[in-house]
């Protein structure tokens, strides 16, 4: 459980925040068809990235229950990435995007997300004390949830440092890690990060079957070999 702006959140091991209190469930970079991107660029790859992303929110949902259900931006890794959804991923989509209030925060990737597939579209999204947007603001007032950085962090252990994307979090934000079945990640104590969360931050950390929490200073400064998703 973490604390922001008077605010209970859970962050969930599939990568998801929930907030109980609104029923709201928050979800980062699900780039939905960034396979397909890549193969009509020349680099064919397994097209099972979206599909598995979709079974992963699904069960998310099932879950947990939420009313609502936030997108928080680049979602669809393409302007055109909602035109290759297969027809058995589009309906699941719909379906998904029908059992909730759905927001679809615009990204970077997706600055028009698709208006065929249900839910509605939004820059920032205010509710209650919190915001939603898809990049965080360094001069955000408190209570901002941002992805955009699929954030990991490197973890020192005995044999050697393992990776595992994280949600980052200070007294003011939280970054979520990339939900998406097929998506990087960036260290997060690389300066593009941390200069958000500065002075003092903490991570917690999708581990093997269960979270992990750490504050910053306990995390490598490189990224390590060891990079399970």
């Amino acid at each position: 459980m973490i604390e922001l702006n008077g605010v209970r959140l859970t962050p969930d091991l599939s990568g998801a925040l929930f907030w109980e209190d609104a029923s709201t469930l928050v979800v980062a970079d699900l780039h939905f068809e960034k396979a397909s991107s890549f193969a009509e660029r020349g680099q064919p790859l397994p097209p099972y990235d979206t599909a598995t992303t979709l079974a992963a929110l699904s069960e998310a949902m099932d879950r947990m229950g939420p009313r609502r259900v936030i997108c928080l931006g680049d979602s669809f890794h393409d302007p055109r990435a909602g035109g290759r959804l297969q027809h058995g991923d589009a309906q699941t989509l719909r379906a998904l995007t029908g059992r909730a209030d759905w927001i679809w925060v615009a990204g970077n990737h997706d600055p028009d997300p698709p208006e065929d597939l249900g839910g509605a579209v939004v820059h920032d999204f205010c509710l209650g004390p919190l915001t939603f947007r898809h990049i965080a603001r360094p001069d955000a007032t408190p209570g901002e949830i941002s992805g955009h950085f699929h954030p990991k962090a490197s973890v020192p252990t005995r044999w050697r440092s393992v990776v595992r994307p994280c949600f980052a979090i200070n007294a003011t934000r939280v970054i979520l890690p990339a939900f998406g079945a097929f998506t990087g990640g960036l260290n997060v104590r690389d300066p593009a990060i941390a200069s958000l969360l500065v002075p003092e931050f903490e991570v917690v950390v999708l581990g093997q079957g269960k979270l992990h929490r750490f504050p910053h200073s306990a995390l490598d400064l490189d990224i390590a070999p060891y990079n399970f998703k």
